[in-house]
């Protein structure tokens, strides 16, 4: 009889082994990703990704590290894992590291979701919404929509769908441990060897399908990186760059307008637009937003042609705080500004206002006319038309066509006798 038991307990067993298939991991391959979650982000995954496969005996880990991204960005990645027949895991490292915002709802979908020590996930949300779930708006019908993904994916994933959804509603953020405590994540894992000891002893689900891994300790590994292209790109839709980028063009347009001659300042001003309109062109932009900052720089130049004692500053420097602050608030969005760059943009463009409303007073009082040049001397650039007394001159840092009643060579001196501002000349006498 014990023989008889002995036997039925074997055949169970047996038979409960028998109902997961194995798989064998031949290669595990790594995609770093360091930066917001952008098209080029979904590129460099889509492109690695379709590359390998389960007849291949391949897994992917996706290292994360990202602040946020796009909403329709996210949810193409979680097309794209829930279309692979292989097993695709996020490992959030090193230390310091985050998946908030986007990263965040990403991290639900992995069949394999581990942190390393001193990393954070959650706060899948640019703002603390609080009760923002109740409100009656167009961003909370994406929040919920984002919620009952998230809890799906979880629940699949054999995780806890209820803290996966407070990171929605409420923002939360757990750093390694709670989140193992939690059952947000499956493990704590700081090596290499430490991640493939946790797979050796895994099982995963895909598309109804039971594994058991097979894993060995000396099993193929390989990281790859982002080819320059994606790398580039990668680059001017961080939204920090793009932000920056577009504010130091349009100080360049406006110090270009304030100092007329050469065209440097306009040059690179143009090309610093440009570079930030291709990071505009992959992130969530709010043209209200953008319009507010392009108030802010108007006001800033009235400044200069309309005495309001500073009234017009202080309406640039508002509008540009509230531009600034919701540059990337939009209904698709998952990323905000850090207020430590809104705050250190802002300060250094009070400053040069401010030092350029001192010189204008100063300046005005000198001479009572800012724009005026009478009295004051320059020096010879180039002659133009020696027959017609027609030249290039520097004066105070601009460049000037200047007309003389004498001839005169290059580098002499000179000083400013009167200038006709409708024509951008002046004419000069030899000191």
């Amino acid at each position: 009889m014990k023989r008889i038991k002995n036997y039925a307990i074997s055949l169970l067993l047996l038979l409960s082994h028998s109902a997961f298939a194995n798989y064998e991991v031949n290669r595990i391959t790594y995609l770093n990703v360091d930066a917001s979650i952008n098209p080029a982000i979904f590129n460099f995954l889509e492109d690695n990704l379709k590359k390998l496969s389960k007849e291949n005996g391949d897994l992917a880990f996706i290292k994360l590290d990202t602040p946020g991204g796009l909403v329709s960005t996210t949810k193409d990645i979680l097309t794209l894992i829930g279309s692979l027949d292989y097993p695709v895991g996020v490992w959030i490292t090193p230390e310091g590291a985050s998946a908030t915002s986007a990263g965040a709802i990403i991290s639900s979908a992995a069949h394999f979701l581990v942190m390393s020590e001193g990393t954070n996930i959650g706060a899948a949300t640019p703002i603390t919404m609080g009760k923002d779930i109740d409100q009656k708006d167009g961003r909370a019908k994406a929040v919920n929509d984002i919620v009952a993904l998230v809890r799906s994916l979880s629940k699949a994933r054999g995780r806890n769908p209820d803290f996966f959804e407070k990171m929605i509603s409420e923002a939360i953020s757990l750093d390694a441990r709670d989140a193992l405590e939690k059952n947000v994540i499956d493990k704590i894992v700081n090596r290499q060897s430490d991640l493939i000891d946790f797979l050796a002893t895994s099982s995963v689900t895909i598309k109804g399908e039971e594994m058991k891994l097979i894993v060995a300790k000396n099993v193929m590994t390989r990281t790859v990186e982002m080819d320059p292209g994606q790398q580039i790109l990668n680059i001017f839709s961080n939204p920090t760059t793009a932000y920056i980028l577009f504010i130091i063009g349009a100080a360049l347009l406006y110090f270009e307008l304030q100092a007329p001659g050469g065209f440097i300042a306009g040059a690179l001003g143009a090309c610093c637009l440009v570079l930030a309109g291709i990071g505009f062109q992959v992130l969530p932009l709010n043209f209200g937003a953008v319009g507010l900052i392009v108030l802010s720089f108007v006001l800033f130049i009235l400044e200069v042609y309309i005495t309001s004692f500073g009234i017009l500053t202080i309406g640039g420097i508002i509008t540009l705080i509230l531009g600034s602050l919701f540059l990337f608030r939009t209904d698709n969005s998952l990323i905000e500004l850090e207020i430590s760059v809104i705050i250190s943009v802002v300060a250094s463009i009070t400053a040069y206002v401010s030092f350029l409303g001192w010189y204008i007073f100063k300046t005005w009082h000198k001479h009572k006319d800012f724009y005026g040049h009478a009295h004051d001397e320059g020096v010879v650039l180039q002659v133009l038309d020696r027959d017609k007394k027609k030249y290039q001159v520097r004066i105070e840092g601009e460049i000037w066509t200047a007309k003389s009643e004498e001839y005169l060579e290059l580098h002499d001196a000179v000083e400013v006798i009167s200038q006709d501002d409708e024509h951008l000349t002046m004419t000069i006498k030899k000191i």
